[in-house]
């Protein structure tokens, strides 16, 4: 077992690896930064057989990563925050030209003013883009999930891309034993149906009228309801192929017999399960219930986890005006089912430490955001 110590960065710099990228473009922000520049030093010491485009924004470097995956290459780029935001435009281009790129995200609050620490927000605000989205709570789950995240997105009956966020410093900066698998096997090269073509040149429509537009929007719709189902083979496949169980979609933990059920994404769930023990031990009978795939949305999972509980949405990020994203989500996959009720707790903003105590009074008080820092 060839185990390393490494930072949520470097873990998904391995990967990406590991999974036999060709191309990377990229251009560093804090707390993404040492992924790429990993991704530098594997490329200069031979180890990653890759390309590594230096580009002079995050705006070009996805304009790089979706030419190389219309070229045919298996292609990953990081960043964070302020560089995902000016990818925006360049977002939509992905999607709707159904290119399999992979992207880490180590998750940071957006300024002014500015902040360089944990915060949902930089990812949750592009949920519309089109790119699955995947919600990691430790560096293992990092590595994996980068690899699935190929599977799943290079898949025929999905074709889109995909982000794997993780939160910014508490996981993209803190070292944990990672097991280095090769993927091989598990991943063959991308070998794409179509491919830009120099020695075979053909063209496309630029402008697409509206029926085609609405067509175009619809599969990718579809891609995503059927890409659930895969999902959870994929889930299957990966635990043959390296005995971890690794979720793409959910994770539950002492649920079943649960009367309150905590609902949260990221590394505050390995948190929250402290949280749950303590409860617990206390006479509480508490739940968990982590979100990894918030695109697609696993509606009819989280129904059949939370029938007849009472509900705890723990956010770390919030659409002002509307309130906490997960927790919007929830309450909408819960519309008319069966659940006692569906509780708002927003926490850890901008970095704020998220303890088991923040868990437990978040709880037990009526606060709908917790903002002191709880000791």
């Amino acid at each position: 077992m060839n185990v390393r110590i490494l930072t949520g960065n470097e873990s998904a710099a391995y990967s990406a690896m590991k999974s036999m990228v060709r191309v990377v473009a990229a251009y560093p922000i804090t707390p993404a930064t040492p992924v790429v520049e990993t991704v530098a030093k594997l490329v200069e010491s031979g180890e990653m057989q890759a390309k590594m485009i230096r580009v002079e924004s995050e705006h070009s470097a996805m304009a790089a990563c979706i030419g190389a995956s219309t070229a045919g290459s298996r292609t990953f780029t990081a960043t964070s925050s302020h560089g995902l935001a000016y990818m925006h435009e360049m977002l939509h281009w992905a999607t709707n030209a159904r290119t399999p790129v992979v992207m880490a995200v180590a998750n940071r609050a957006i300024g002014p003013g500015w902040n360089i620490w944990a915060d949902l927000s930089d990812a949750l605000s592009q949920r519309d883009t089109g790119w699955i989205q995947l919600y990691c709570s430790g560096n293992q789950e990092i590595y994996d999930t980068i690899a699935m995240a190929y599977r799943l997105a290079e898949d025929r009956k999905v074709l889109l891309p995909a982000m794997v966020c993780y939160d910014g410093f508490v996981l993209s900066h803190t070292a944990m034993p990672v097991e280095i698998t090769d993927f091989e096997g598990f991943l063959e090269e991308y070998n794409p149906k179509w491919r830009l073509d120099a020695d075979n040149p053909f063209t496309h429509g630029n402008i697409l009228p509206p029926e085609p537009f609405a067509e175009l929007r619809h599969n990718i719709q579809k891609a995503h309801d059927r890409a659930l189902k895969i999902m959870k083979k994929i889930e299957d496949e990966f635990y043959e192929f390296t005995k971890r169980e690794t979720p793409l979609i959910i994770e539950e933990y002492r649920t079943e017999d649960a009367d309150i059920v905590i609902v949260t994404m990221g590394a505050i769930a390995s948190e929250a399960k402290i949280a749950v023990n303590s409860l617990r031990e206390k006479k509480v009978k508490a739940g968990l219930l982590r979100i990894k795939s918030f695109r697609p949305f696993p509606e009819k999972d989280v129904k059949n986890y939370l029938e007849g509980k009472r509900v705890y949405v723990f956010d770390r990020a919030i659409s002002p005006g509307s309130g906490g994203q997960l927790f919007r989500e929830i309450r909408s996959a819960l519309a008319f089912s069966d659940v006692k009720s569906v509780v708002p707790r927003v926490v850890g903003i901008g970095g704020i430490d998220v303890t088991k105590r923040t868990i437990e009074k978040a709880i037990f008080e009526r606060k709908i955001w917790i903002k002191e820092v709880v000791a």
